[in-house]
């Protein structure tokens, strides 16, 4: 089965606004109270009855079962009946929003982490079914909400069904995400001859086995100056006042285009780097310790970890590019030519090979190391498509995507 998901801007009028943020605010409620029952019942049951406080827990009752989603599902079914504000919304929005609380218990019991925090704002809500013919060409219809406008910025995909809605607000506006899906089965895409290595870095944001040594605009930086003027600003405000409330919203604005400006240039990027390959290889990196180090940063800045992850992979696939992770280990410490090891600093930018003289920049080297490794991992050899340098690829450049 094949599942996209589609982007569009909404134009709601004053009603239906209206109505989004009272479905919103609903959602949060219920969201909260399921949570707050969740947590009370397990916190009543996790010391003996001769010793639990009266004073900072509720008491109960011993046969009460454990609030699981069915059993809330069904609570919530008894609660519309009587009240009028759970009454408004759609019901299959509610429960959609139980069962995001369930899958956040369940991620908590399989990762060891703590409880699901309490909402302070709940800024999306799903329609998990869509109404026949329910899609026009500037509008869709949308359960209680009927038709909606919406921005068409990209046409809807051909010989697919929409199967469900999800409404996003933020700072500049409310988006309706729509994910359609097909019941034709896709292969993986085949090894094909050229590849590809690519090395990630900060210093450099990547790095190919073809000699490209790509770096990262700096999409914070360079907005630092603006964002800290706004910060300023904001902070001789009155707390909830109105100029405080529009402060508050220029600066999530900004955040939200320097979000935007970094996710239009991954993409771009993973285009190019499709156009050079028929396989690309990456490292098998955890980026989540990168963001907590001393580097944390410049890979926040520069989302690294969204680009070989999410990024790079989806295009891969959309165009039919095959895509693969190789270990990670010793990948700036081996020769790309001879397999030598030998042990370098971070302050050692060049890879001048002991064994047999082989000098090059360090991160390209890399990229050819995982190049190299990513063949034998496919079962190819690296003879087999040997070009100018002995190993594997082709020599082609990358535009300049960096902004000018």
């Amino acid at each position: 089965m094949i599942a996209l998901t589609y982007q569009y801007k909404l134009r709601p009028n004053q009603q239906q606004e209206a109505e989004i943020n009272q479905i919103l605010d609903v959602c949060k409620s219920v969201y909260n109270y399921a949570l707050r029952e969740r947590k009370d019942w397990l916190s009543s049951r996790k010391s003996p009855i001769n010793s639990c406080s009266i004073i900072s827990e509720y008491i109960i009752p011993a046969d009460t079962p454990y609030p699981s989603y069915n059993n809330q599902a069904k609570s919530l079914t008894i609660a519309k009946k009587t009240n009028p504000k759970l009454k408004s919304v759609n019901a299959q929005v509610l429960q959609q929003t139980l069962k995001n609380l369930d899958q956040a218990f369940s991620k908590m019991k399989s990762l060891g982490k703590g409880f699901p925090r309490f909402k302070k704002k709940l800024r999306s809500f799903v329609f998990p079914a869509m109404l026949k013919n329910c899609l026009g060409y500037t509008k869709v219809k949308l359960p209680q909400l009927g038709w909606i406008k919406i921005r068409k910025s990209r046409p809807y995909p051909e010989a697919m069904t929409a199967k469900q809605a999800r409404i996003v607000k933020k700072a500049s506006g409310y988006y309706l995400m729509i994910t359609f899906t097909s019941s034709e089965s896709v292969p993986d895409n085949p090894v094909g001859k050229v590849s590809l290595g690519v090395d990630a870095g900060i210093e450099n944001f990547v790095a190919t086995s073809t000699g490209q040594l790509i770096k990262s605009p700096k999409f914070l930086l360079s907005q630092l100056r603006e964002l800290k003027l706004l910060q300023r600003r904001l902070k001789k405000k009155t707390i909830r006042s109105n100029n405080w409330f529009k402060y508050q919203n220029r600066i999530a604005k900004l955040h939200e285009k320097i979000a935007n400006t970094r996710r239009d240039w991954h993409f771009k990027l993973a285009h190019q780097l499709c156009n050079l390959a028929d396989n690309i290889f990456v490292e098998d990196i955890n980026f989540n310790s990168w963001s907590r180090g001393i580097i944390r940063k410049q890979s926040l800045d520069s989302g690294i970890g969204q680009f070989i992850n999410e990024i790079l992979p989806f295009v891969c696939w959309k165009r039919g590019k095959y895509y693969a992770k190789v270990d990670k280990n010793h990948t700036s410490q081996e020769c790309p030519r001879c397999g030598h090891r030998q042990k370098k600093k971070l302050s050692d930018r060049k890879h001048n090979c002991s064994n047999c003289g082989y000098q090059i920049n360090r991160d390209v080297a890399a990229a050819k190391v995982i190049r190299n490794r990513g063949l034998i991992a496919v079962g190819h050899t690296v003879n087999q498509n040997a070009c100018r340098d002995g190993l594997a690829g082709v020599q082609l450049s990358l535009f300049d995507l960096l902004p000018s």
